[in-house]
Order: C-alpha cells, then sequence, then structure tokens
C-alpha cells in the first residue's frame, strides 16, 4: 500500500521538472533571440512567436530593468550616438556616397520615401542607414551576420522574405561579382522583388561580355539605365550602375538574347566577334615543324578570362575531351596556367582508353567520363598506331581512328584494335552545362573533331562553350622521316584551317593546340 502511494507523486514531481525545463528553454531561446541575434523569427530559425520588423527592445532604467520597446527609427538616431560604429572617416564616406546615389534614383522615379527596401550582402548597413537618412523608412538589410538593427542575418542566395515583398532592392559593393551562387542570387531577387520593382547593382566590370552574362541571369527583367560613376572605396573605385526593373511575366531585357537553336549562331550583338578580332591570328601557312610552331603559338593565346571579367557565370567548367592522362594538360597546363579568375573551376576528363582511368579515381574535383566522345552513343573500335620511330610505351600509347563497329571489319589495319563505347557529346554537353555556365574545351581527338564540330554546330551546343583549344590532326610532315607525311590521316592543313575558320566566324574563340 505504501509503495502505491509513492508512484504517483514521483511522476507528479517528474512531469514538473520536465514542464519547468520547457519553460526555461523557451525563455532562454527568447533572450537570445531578443538580446543577442536581434532578430525576427522571420529569418527561419527557430521560435515560437514573431514580433514587428519596426520593433526592437531595448533595456532601460536601472536596479531589475525595465523593458522598452521603441521603433528602428529611433534605435537608429540612438545609435549614431556610438562613435565605434558609426564615426568614423569611411563609415560618413561611405553613407554621404550612398545618400547621394538613392538621391539620384528618387529624382530618377526608381525610388521613393514610401518603397519597401532591401540591400543585400551588406555587413555594415551604411547602404540601409543611407536610405533611412534621406526617408526611406521602411528599409533593412541583410547580410551573413547580422548587425543590429540595420542588418538582420541572411544572404543573397536565400533571401529570409516572402515572394514580391519589396519594390526597391540594392546589390552594393559587387555583391553580386563575389557572389559563388550568381544564378540563386538572382533567382532571389526575382522571388521577393515585386513586378515593377526596381533593383540596382554597382559592379566594377564594365566589358561587353561580362555585361551579357549579367543580363542572362535576369530573363524576366528590362534594363532601364547603365552609367559609370566614381566609388567611394578603392576595392572599386570605379562603378557600373545597373538598373533593371521586373516585368509580369515571360518579358524579356530589350536586348537581343543568346541562341541556342539548331543554327549555331552565337552572337549577341556582336560581342563574341569582337573578341574573336582581338583573339591572336591563326597559323595560316602549314608549318614545315608543326611540333615546334605550335608549341611556340601557346606564348601568344590571349586567354579569355585575360580579356573580360568572368564573375556573372554560375558555374565554371573545363571539359578536356581526350584527356589522356591527369599531368597530359590538366595538370600540366590548365590548372597551373589558364588565368581563372579565382574561379574554381569543375573538370570533365573524357578519356575512353582504360590505360588512364585509374589515376583520375584519386584526383579531386575531377569527373572521369571513360568513354569516347562521339555523334552518338554506340560501340566503336579505335587503332592503337604510332608513327615510325616513336617509343613505344603501354602508359602512354596513341589512340587511333575511331570508327563504328561495323566499318571497322574492312581489314585495311593490322595493328591493335580496341572496342569502346561512344556517347553523343553534343547531347551530353546541353544536358550537363548552360548558358549561365563558364565552359572551357580542349580536344584532342585524334581526328574525331571533323565529326564532333558539325555536330555540336547541328545541335547548337557550340553555343555553351566560351573558349576552345583544338589539336587539329591532318597529314602533316613527321620529325622522324624528313619530306613524309603522316600517314594516321586523311585531312590537309587547309582543311584544318577552314574548321578553325568556320568556329571563329559563329563567334566561338577557338585557338590551335598542339
Amino acid at each position: 500500500m505504501e509503495t502505491a502511494a509513492v508512484k504517483p507523486g514521483f511522476l507528479r514531481n517528474v512531469l514538473i521538472r520536465l514542464l519547468l525545463f520547457g519553460v526555461f528553454i523557451i525563455l532562454a531561446r527568447f533572450a537570445y533571440v531578443i538580446t543577442i541575434a536581434g532578430e525576427s523569427c522571420n529569418v527561419g530559425d527557430f521560435c515560437f512567436f514573431s514580433l514587428p520588423e519596426s520593433l526592437n527592445f531595448v533595456v532601460t532604467g536601472s536596479g531589475a530593468g525595465a523593458l522598452a520597446v521603441e521603433s528602428n527609427e529611433a534605435v537608429v538616431s540612438r545609435s549614431s550616438a556610438r562613435p565605434e560604429v558609426y564615426s568614423s572617416k569611411e563609415w560618413n564616406e561611405a553613407v554621404s556616397f550612398y545618400s547621394s546615389v538613392f538621391k539620384d534614383l528618387v529624382s530618377s522615379g526608381y525610388l521613393s520615401p514610401e518603397s519597401k527596401s532591401l540591400c543585400v550582402e551588406t555587413p555594415t548597413g551604411r547602404d540601409v542607414y543611407a536610405l533611412k537618412e534621406i526617408g526611406v523608412s521602411d528599409s533593412i538589410g541583410i547580410a551573413k551576420k547580422a548587425s543590429k538593427p540595420l542588418v538582420k542575418a541572411g544572404q543573397a542566395h536565400r533571401i529570409p522574405f516572402r515572394d514580391n515583398t519589396f519594390d526597391f532592392i540594392f546589390s552594393g559593393e559587387g555583391g553580386l561579382e563575389k557572389s559563388t551562387r550568381a544564378s540563386d542570387f538572382a533567382s532571389e531577387i526575382a522571388r521577393t522583388l515585386k513586378p515593377e520593382g526596381f533593383v540596382v547593382f554597382h559592379v566594377k566590370a564594365k566589358d561587353t561580355y561580362s555585361f551579357n552574362s549579367f543580363l542572362d541571369l535576369f530573363t524576366n527583367f528590362k534594363v532601364v539605365k547603365t552609367h559609370d560613376i566614381d566609388g567611394f572605396d578603392s576595392s572599386i573605385p570605379h562603378i557600373r550602375e545597373i538598373v533593371l526593373r521586373k516585368e509580369f511575366a515571360g518579358i524579356v531585357h530589350e536586348f537581343e538574347k543568346f541562341d541556342d537553336d539548331s543554327s549555331g549562331k552565337c552572337s549577341t550583338h556582336g560581342y563574341k566577334q569582337e573578341l574573336v578580332r582581338n583573339a591572336e591570328p591563326l597559323i595560316t601557312e602549314e608549318p614545315l615543324k608543326p611540333w615546334i610552331t605550335l608549341k611556340r603559338n601557346l606564348k601568344n593565346i590571349k586567354y579569355l578570362p585575360s580579356m573580360v571579367d568572368i564573375s556573372f557565370k554560375n558555374r565554371y567548367v573545363y571539359v578536356d575531351v581526350g584527356a589522356r592522362s591527369y599531368g597530359s594538360s590538366i595538370g600540366s597546363w590548365f590548372r597551373k596556367q589558364y588565368p581563372k579568375q579565382n574561379k574554381t573551376f569543375h573538370v570533365y576528363a573524357i578519356e575512353a582508353d582504360k590505360t588512364f582511368h585509374q589515376e583520375y579515381r584519386v584526383k579531386k574535383g575531377i569527373t572521369l567520363l571513360p568513354y569516347a566522345a562521339w555523334v552518338k552513343n554506340e560501340t566503336l573500335t579505335f587503332e592503337i598506331h604510332r608513327d615510325p620511330g616513336e617509343h613505344v610505351e603501354v602508359k602512354g600509347r596513341g589512340m587511333g581512328r575511331i570508327q563504328p563497329l561495323q566499318a571497322s571489319s574492312s581489314g585495311d589495319f593490322d595493328g591493335e584494335v580496341e572496342k569502346i563505347q561512344g556517347f553523343d557529346f553534343a547531347n551530353w554537353l546541353k544536358n550537363t552545362v548552360s548558358k549561365n555556365d563558364f565552359v572551357v574545351m580542349k580536344m584532342d581527338v585524334e581526328g574525331t573533331e571533323f565529326d564532333l564540330i558539325p555536330r555540336l554546330f547541328e545541335t547548337g551546343a557550340i553555343c555553351l562553350v566560351d573558349e576552345i583549344f583544338l589539336e587539329c590532326h591532318y597529314n602533316r610532315w613527321q620529325r622522324c622521316c624528313p619530306g613524309q607525311r603522316s600517314p594516321k590521316y586523311e585531312k590537309t592543313y587547309d582543311q584544318c584551317l577552314e574548321l578553325f575558320t568556320s568556329l571563329r566566324q559563329s563567334g566561338v574563340l577557338v585557338h590551335q593546340w598542339f
């Protein structure tokens, strides 16, 4: 009887303790959100209720303290008395600069005192302060780390507000250029900006290529103004200000769009032809010693990233078609010499010869496709043969002519022949990258370029490639045997030159490779 009487009391004590512990957790979370994070529940963190955006809690009085409520404007006004945050020379110069910028936008009709406004990627909130200073009171900023009361936690690729929230969005200090997720950045701005709302970007890139890359990120926006202004910071002394207006649906910007249809024409207002004109000239006369001439030509190559800014691309991709070993071109040339503008490239190594597959399994950032790039999915054969006098090594064996399996039974080759799997390279490219990606390609496919390049044009996949390094195979003079041409290939140097010319005329920046 005594034991039965004890059990209800014990359970009651346990429940009371659990209840008190839960209340403590709620109060602790509330105190953190209000006093430390300086956030409301709209940020997406865990909490049980939300507070009005215009309210902030501050502790006033003495003794136990009293909880007071005041508006954001009052907090900003009171905070301006803190010299460590708002009284430095850098702060005042920045606020003065942004105030002038926003006043011009008001006078142009892109911004008004009634605009609900957002500044993205603004760790200090200087632009938010300037908006409030000129009378745009309903303004807030977001940054990875909150800075109460001007900036709350959030990032441009995941803006913590609902759809169609803002009339005006501002991205300063090259925020979009620095982003590693440019497409998500643009999509979030499109999502949170109201139809017919305005977004203003400050960027440092001024070349036509980067401008068109920028526009490709905003397909339902219209460019209403672009002009250049002087900056206030040495990190971005010259600024291009771009003003876009969000259209209702399905209306693209007024500039001619990228053409990726089956015509293979990729020019947009001639800016790609301009890049081609600035490239190094093609070697028009067949070199007597091609292995020397083409290698020397490397120092003349004008790489695309050395001519333009590539910041407004979503991903950065290097496709090595006919990669052979890792050190053949990926490790020895691309990763060491290609000017990447501090961008991280993902590498696709396409190599059918299984001799080279093992080493790629331990390489980071590389996806191996152990097949042969071809015009369709089918079984192929390739020939292993060498020029006279060429040293034979299993590890360095060379791939020769590729043929469909049915065509390989002609019996005109008595060397080593292997079966491999070919895949539709153009179709793979269209399913792997987009026009918003920066794509560099090296192609060394032992003569198959005369099949692959026309297929890329036929499908429009050529429009997805920004820069090509192409080794064209022809019956060139042999190093071993003066006066003799290689029996491997049937094409002539003039046919190779015609292939390079057709690419450049279509706006594709192609370089002669060796």
